[in-house]
């Protein structure tokens, strides 16, 4: 097994090159649209090389125009204004109505616009790429992303993430 490289005090050796963060996007509701993007701006904002690998419903947030919706069934921890039954989130318009109420927070609370973080995202050099296979898999058209995405599949990935200093998966 090989040794990992040692500095001069017997720690880890410096690390040659820029540090990369590697983050696979598989969801695609509002409220698992921001880590992604905020964790790769921040990187990016860090001298970080960053890339973000969208797949599955993580898709959708490439698209030109987001109308993404947020969902508590699945998400229990997710703090509501009042008590709410699983069953009562389940009846018709509580998810058009959880989303309003989220949008609306966010920008009470003066969080960024998804699109305009997004586009931050593009405009610092964060390296976004739709995995083909899903697309595929789908029957997608990527023209319906906005500009700058590229299109790789699984080895994509792991030719970036193998030397990242940081991977996630959300």
């Amino acid at each position: 097994m090989q040794q990992p490289a040692q500095g001069a005090q017997g720690g880890p050796a410096p690390q040659e090159g820029p540090k990369k963060l590697a983050i696979i996007a598989s969801k695609g509701s509002l409220d698992w649209a921001y880590p992604p993007f905020i964790l790769a701006s921040t990187a990016a904002s860090l001298d970080y090389e960053v890339e973000i690998f969208f797949t599955f419903y993580g898709l959708q947030l490439l698209d030109r125009d987001l109308d993404l919706q947020v969902s508590s069934l699945g998400n229990p921890g997710m703090p509501m204004p009042m008590p709410m039954p699983v069953m009562g989130q389940a009846l018709p318009g509580m998810q058009a109505m959880m989303t309003k109420m989220m949008k609306r927070k966010m920008s009470a609370k003066g969080v960024v616009d998804l699109a305009e973080l997004r586009q931050t995202c593009v405009d610092i050099g964060v390296k976004l790429v739709a995995c083909q296979m899903t697309l595929d898999l789908f029957d997608m058209d990527s023209s319906r992303f906005i500009d700058g995405v590229e299109l790789g599949g699984a080895a994509t990935f792991f030719g970036f993430a193998e030397d990242a200093n940081i991977s996630l998966f959300i």
